[in-house]
């Protein structure tokens, strides 16, 4: 069971956010407000925080931000808003996964526990992982540190994760359901969260889709990392 902060302004909402989360067993700590949440995860260790975006003292997406700084613990989005560019900002602010409202409880479940799956593989790791180098990438999971022709990259959380996945296995293509379940720790979600990242990606090793150097996109079947020809 997790330790759960629930950042939540409506207290309808947030009174069954904490009912259903309690019965589900785990233990909840709520807050009204982006100032209080920081205090609460200063404070208190969690394993994850569901954050909602519309808080009266401060937008939940620079209290992500601000949480960013402070601690790695995942963060689910709870917004109203489904704008395409607010959640890819989302993503690219820090945000483990998102839901937008309404959502069902059943919903909310299914994505605690992919995030949760994920932080516990990594916490309880065990043999350190060695360094990976293709081509000009170096990459050490250990300190999560990247570098490309031994400039350090800078990666969000889930960028980093997703280049150390397939540079660990250089040249394989590796099917979409593969980093669904591998990466984000889910059975199911859509193609474009890939889409979005490999984008990301390919801009900080300076490529594009039309001109890879180290990313590969085969249509229908999958993705592969290998180094430049």
């Amino acid at each position: 069971m997790a330790r759960v902060l629930v950042v939540e302004d409506d207290q309808f909402v947030r009174s069954a956010l904490i009912r259903h989360l309690t019965e589900a067993s785990h233990t909840v700590r709520s807050v009204g407000t982006a100032l209080e949440a920081l205090r609460e995860v200063a404070h208190f260790g969690f394993d994850v925080v569901i954050l909602d975006l519309g808080l009266p003292d401060l937008d939940g997406s620079e209290a992500l931000k601000m949480l960013r700084g402070i601690t790695d613990v995942p963060v689910i989005i709870a917004t109203a808003r489904d704008d395409e560019a607010e959640i890819v900002r989302l993503l690219h602010a820090g945000a483990d996964d998102y839901l937008v409202k309404p959502f069902s409880v059943e919903h909310l479940s299914a994505r605690m526990a992919a995030v949760l799956r994920r932080s516990r593989a990594t916490a309880e790791a065990g043999t350190p992982p060695a360094v990976i180098r293709v081509g000009g990438l170096t990459i050490d999971p250990m300190r999560r540190q990247a570098e490309l022709d031994g400039s350090a990259l800078d990666l969000t959380r889930r960028e980093f994760d997703l280049l150390t996945f397939l540079a660990g296995r250089p040249g394989v293509v590796v099917p979409r359901r593969e980093l669904l379940a591998e990466v984000w720790q889910q059975s199911y979600g859509d193609d474009q969260t890939i889409d979005v990242h490999l984008s990301w990606l390919r801009r900080k090793l300076g490529e594009t889709a039309a001109r890879p150097r180290y990313l590969h996109t085969l249509r229908g079947v999958g993705v592969k990392l290998e180094p430049p020809a």
